[in-house]
């Protein structure tokens, strides 16, 4: 083997073995994946979802549970869409599949004015779509290929243009009672997945075939987002953590915390309101 070659299978083994620990440890922190569970993985064709499926097939090797895995594309009838890509990867790799055709893309163009934007009610229809499948296939886990990144990038749309602190959980019960939703790429960062999705070399399939424009603000949040991390390296990772360490009594949301019910000398929780939280700011 030559020294490239090498190279590249050494680093090929880090990175793989870097993202299995990472959606390993999600699933053990918020028991995303139980015995007996029918995980159905959405497969859209794009870098994540294929890193996934791939991860988890991986895992499902080595777990100490047994769970299934269902691979499922919603084929929404975009024109151009190459039908024929995700079967035939599917079937390579020996991974059961079901393929949804509905036609959502033509409810959308009919619905919403040309030029306006589409995604609100394209991810709506699509989410409607995929619930109705879990339910009568007795999914027990939703898996989406949401990561670290797209957590991060949601949590800061919130907060500037939203007025809320509120981002991805990497678990959820959805508004529907129904269905439970896992994102087992929570802790992965965009950059190891896109290197991963290269090596690997997934038949990824175009994200803008509907011919939607991208969300300028997400993509705001991207690049500023990536700034940080170049300019502070381990920012982000500092900015994810404190998603996972959160003060109630520190902030300023009276439906989180009990402020008017705060009286001297009574111990209201190990997390209470004092001015002791500040004290570090203010002699900056």
């Amino acid at each position: 083997m030559s020294d490239p070659a090498k190279k590249s299978k050494i680093e090929f083994n880090k990175l793989h073995k870097r993202l299995r620990r990472y959606v390993g440890q999600a699933i053990a922190d918020y028991n995303m994946i139980e015995a007996g569970d029918k995980v159905m993985v959405c497969l859209s064709g794009g870098k994540d979802s294929f890193a996934m499926l791939d991860i988890l097939m991986h895992l499902q090797k080595t777990a100490p549970i047994d769970f299934e895995i269902i691979a499922v594309n919603l084929d929404q009838k975009q024109p151009g869409f190459p039908e024929h890509i995700l079967p035939e990867y599917l079937e390579s790799i020996g991974v059961p599949y079901h393929i949804i055709e509905h036609d959502t893309y033509s409810i959308v163009k009919r619905v919403i004015p040309e030029g306006k934007t589409t995604c609100s009610l394209c991810s709506r229809l699509r989410r409607g779509t995929l619930y109705g499948f879990a339910k009568a296939h007795k999914i027990t886990k939703i898996a989406l290929g949401h990561h670290r990144d797209d957590i991060l990038e949601t949590y800061f749309l919130n907060m500037f243009f939203a007025g809320k602190l509120k981002a991805m959980p990497p678990k959820l019960l959805s508004d529907d009672k129904q269905n439970i939703v896992i994102r087992p790429l929570a802790y992965c960062k965009e950059k190891d997945i896109s290197r991963y999705a290269e090596i690997k070399d997934f038949p990824i399939i175009p994200c803008n075939l509907c011919g939607s424009q991208e969300n300028l603000q997400r993509q705001a949040m991207k690049e500023m987002l990536t700034g940080w991390d170049k300019q502070f390296p381990g920012r982000l990772e500092t900015i994810f953590s404190s998603l996972q360490n959160i003060s109630p009594s520190q902030m300023a949301d009276t439906q989180l915390f009990d402020f008017t019910g705060l009286k001297v000398g009574e111990s209201v929780g190990p997390r209470i309101a004092s001015d002791e939280a500040g004290l570090d700011i203010l002699e900056r």
